[in-house]
């Protein structure tokens, strides 16, 4: 029997499995690319077609977006280490060029200076990209480090930060009926009423998944 990931909310996987299991029972379940990964059990979700759905939590202790970040740190370091060993490779004969001598038309050297140049340069362009792509990794380890640190749906801590999030959101919605707050503009009120929605919708999902 294979235990799976299936997606259950917005940012948030559950396991699907065929046998019933308990809170804080640890289950292997298997990606879509066939990797196993160790999982805490927590809530059951749903119950359909003798299936169970249970909110998990990896035991590795590291969320999708710590991981992409990961990943990309360590691209980054690979492609800056290319960049630096091609730069090094295109100062073959730097003292010699760096004397500025002309090429000797006709003269037994030419077609080794010529060399030596292109092959330079064509060295120096692969740093250049590599240190681009290095940029580019680096760029996209902060996009995920960054997400790394919000809170959403697949934490156990994100019943506690939604119910605070809706105590505030409910507190502003009366402070701008009441006109304790000063509406900044037409839809002050009704953008809080919104968020109101969406907060309590989230807290629902939450409890579902991880309160005790």
């Amino acid at each position: 029997m294979i235990n799976k990931f299936k997606k259950y909310c917005e940012n948030t996987f559950v396991a699907e499995c065929e046998t019933e299991h308990k809170r804080e029972d640890l289950i292997i379940l298997t990606t879509k690319y066939g990797k196993e990964v160790e999982c805490e059990v927590f809530n059951l979700v749903a119950s359909v077609n003798n299936k169970f759905y249970y909110s998990i939590v990896r035991t590795d202790d590291k969320s999708y977006a710590q991981r992409k970040a990961e990943k990309y740190k360590a691209s980054a370091t690979k492609h800056e280490a290319k960049s630096t060993e091609w730069y090094e490779k295109s100062q073959e004969g730097r003292d010699f060029l760096s004397l500025g001598e002309p090429i000797k038309i006709g003269h037994h050297s030419e077609a080794r200076h010529r060399k030596l140049i292109d092959a330079n340069w064509n060295r120096l362009g692969k740093s250049v990209v590599e240190s681009e792509k290095a940029e580019e990794a680096k760029n996209k380890a902060s996009y995920w480090e960054d997400k790394a640190e919000e809170i959403n749906l697949s934490m156990p801590d994100s019943l506690e930060f939604y119910l605070y999030k809706l105590e505030e959101a409910k507190k502003r919605h009366q402070g701008l009926k009441d006109g304790s707050i000063k509406r900044e503009h037409s839809y002050s009120l009704q953008y809080a009423n919104k968020d109101v929605k969406n907060l309590t919708k989230k807290v629902a999902l939450a409890q579902k998944l991880w309160a005790s």
